[in-house]
């Protein structure tokens, strides 16, 4: 499973999609989370589907790539949608015990899945389709305008390393339990409670691994005199092409189009 998280992985491919200024790609994921909440019947999901579908299509990523992904939130997403289905007020379904669940709580629970399953989907496509460093340099031009209120560089730094961090710990957290497993370590056999347990011996040398890790790459920045972003300059600066205003374009479309069809429908 731990192979399956995509999240802050880069795929590389000549696509449209990669050339995008990496601006565009977090308005439009802004832009397409926004949308998941708009709608509200299952025309505005189909829609939203079929906008997705097309955006992966012309980015060139393999499909099941990206669904693998949603193999590491199945946990979070049974649970989202039992208590969708369990606190939701309406007409029973099925009642076990103290347990009821209503045809409106069924409904909220498939909307709330469908919901989850696009924003991971879509989360993922824009950091497949980006490296961490367009991604620390897009977060930076976009939250410049609020350089006298926060640290914007020293924030989009910390936001891109987190991001990038979390398959280097996944790889890491992968050899520490093959080298636990060549030493008799048992993580598959037994109920869910038992598995829980058996992962809590990977934490310490994790952690360990992971501060580390941190050490070096401080070391790294410090040896190479870096000081924050404050007269600090790009070596690719980011300049808008007419692809990204056509695909803000085609983001705004998509986004009247989902308030369109709630309006209508």
């Amino acid at each position: 499973m731990l192979k399956d998280i995509t999240i802050g992985q880069y795929y590389p491919a000549e696509s449209l999609i990669h050339r995008l200024d990496p601006r565009v790609k977090i308005v439009a994921t802004m832009i397409f989370i926004i949308s998941l909440f708009v709608v509200e019947d299952w025309v505005g999901y189909l829609v939203s589907a079929l906008f997705l579908g097309m955006c992966i299509l012309v980015s060139k990523v393999p499909f099941g790539y990206i669904v693998k992904g949603l193999k590491a939130i199945v946990i979070l997403l049974g649970i989202t949608m039992f208590f969708n289905m369990v606190f939701t007020p309406g007409d029973p379904l099925v009642q076990f015990w103290r347990i009821t669940i209503t045809v409106q709580g069924l409904r909220m629970a498939a909307k709330m899945g469908v919901r989850l399953i696009f924003l991971i989907i879509g989360s993922s496509l824009m950091t497949l389709t980006t490296t961490p460093n367009q991604l620390t340099n897009a977060i930076e031009r976009l939250l410049k305008p609020l350089a006298f209120l926060i640290p914007v560089h020293e924030i989009a730094m910390m936001m891109s390393i987190a991001l990038r961090f979390i398959p280097i710990l996944m790889e890491e957290t992968d050899k520490i339990m093959k080298a636990q497993m060549a030493r008799g370590a048992d993580f598959e056999s037994g109920n869910l409670v038992k598995k829980v347990r058996s992962m809590v011996p990977l934490l310490v040398p994790l952690f360990i691994s992971a501060f580390r890790r941190a050490n070096d790459l401080a070391m790294a920045m410090e040896a190479r005199c870096y000081h924050g972003g404050k007269g600090r300059t790009q070596m690719k600066p980011l300049v808008y092409g007419g692809r990204d205003y056509a695909a803000y374009g085609v983001m705004w479309a998509y986004l009247g189009i989902c308030i369109a069809v709630r309006i209508v429908l």
